[in-house]
């Protein structure tokens, strides 16, 4: 179906009334004063996009494909503390995107307590998302892959539930099962900080301890569920060992690499190549480290030259909002300074949001003269084929 997508005006949580039910929050634009980005093609180049993406799958591994506050430093957190994030269903209709990996607000879900990550705030920011899923007539949540083509084939997309942490688990092991159970299919294992199944990339001190024993359990009940595993913002040794000791493929949805360009900021070749051995999958991150779609190109064929093109796909981690301001309003909650090179830019060029993320990769791949089926891969394929595998 392409970009010719059934959208019919939903708009979240319309089943209810603003100011009345729920606390209405000023939303976010689609550029937030910034000036879009298209790559330009020819006719004859527009005409073989619009065939690539009506015939074969497209998924983002990793984004949050919902508004933000249009004033993040004022309202970020009364939306938060209200619960209900806000999908962007009409500008997702905006964009060839079949199912994207919707990574929920993580450590924002501060709705219950002061720091987020807490079981309570996962449950109720997953449910009430799920909630809002459940009343529109073009996103459906996802649960197989069949899900994935059916988006495509009608028009629609689907919404992956993914999480970025294990953190709200603890020490119970039986709430992965309960996570499974509300739908999430993709976990992250930890967020920077380290947790009790492994150590943050955020969280060493004078050495890298890697994943825990119950993190081996961890893996293993994640290998059992059918729920696929990602170790983004994990440690280099927790990375490591979760490819050592699992049974099936494994993600990193978005990550840059160390020696393409992202020094300590990235991954490195080792944690690249041990990801892509289990079979898996690395998302390319979009990151204001970078100016614009060239840049987040080249460390996308970097990682193509590095492991192959069956291993990478696209996982922008981008939003619908002022990422700079939320990165801002983050810093200063954590107590953080941030590096000076994370704020050099204010956004990346051609990569905004979702929708202009989205439109902008098959148009430079197509530009640049990437053959059909590689294409079709790093679209989607490869994560469909892991996807067949873990669930």
């Amino acid at each position: 179906m392409g970009t010719n997508k059934q959208y019919h005006g939903y708009e979240s949580y319309d089943y209810l009334e603003a100011g009345t039910d729920y606390r209405e929050v000023e939303l976010g634009e689609l550029f937030s004063g910034f000036e879009p980005h298209e790559v330009p093609l020819s006719a004859e180049e527009e005409a073989r996009l619009k065939d690539l993406v009506a015939q074969n799958d497209v998924v983002s591994l990793h984004d949050h494909p919902f508004y933000f506050p249009k004033d993040v430093h004022d309202d970020i957190w009364t939306y938060v503390r209200e619960g209900r994030v806000h999908t962007a269903y009409e500008y997702l209709s905006q964009s060839p995107l079949d199912a994207v990996f919707d990574m929920h607000l993580d450590g924002l879900s501060g709705i219950h307590s002061k720091h987020g990550w807490k079981w309570d705030d996962i449950v109720h920011d997953v449910a009430m998302r799920a909630a809002d899923i459940a009343h529109s007539d073009f996103a459906f949540r996802c649960s197989s892959v069949e899900d994935i083509h059916r988006a495509r084939e009608e028009g629609k997309v689907t919404i992956v539930p993914a999480l970025e942490s294990t953190a709200m688990i603890e020490n119970e092991l039986d709430r992965l099962d309960l996570l499974y159970g509300l739908g999430i299919r993709c976990l992250g294992v930890t967020y920077n900080a380290s947790n009790s199944v492994g150590t943050g990339q955020g969280d060493i001190y004078e050495r890298d301890g890697g994943l825990t024993a119950f993190g081996v359990d961890a893996v293993e009940r994640m290998n059992k569920l059918g729920m696929a595993i990602s170790t983004s913002h994990s440690s280099p040794q927790t990375t490591l060992d979760v490819c050592e000791v699992t049974d099936e493929p494994i993600f990193d949805t978005h990550a840059l690499a160390q020696t393409g360009g992202m020094g300590q900021r990235g991954s490195s070749d080792e944690e690249l190549e041990a990801i892509a051995d289990t079979g898996g999958v690395i998302g390319v991150l979009s990151s204001t480290h970078l100016p614009d779609l060239e840049t987040y190109m080249d460390h996308f064929e970097y990682m193509v030259d590095l492991v192959g093109i069956d291993h990478v796909a696209f996982g922008p981690d981008v939003l619908y909002g002022d990422h700079t301001a939320l990165l801002e309003v983050l810093g200063e909650f954590h107590g953080v300074e941030l590096p000076e090179s994370t704020m050099q830019n204010p956004y990346v060029k051609g990569l905004e949001n979702p929708t202009e993320a989205w439109n902008n990769i098959p148009r430079w791949l197509v530009k640049n003269d990437y053959p059909d089926d590689e294409i079709e891969k790093v679209l989607g394929g490869n994560v469909i084929r892991v996807l067949e595998e873990v669930w």
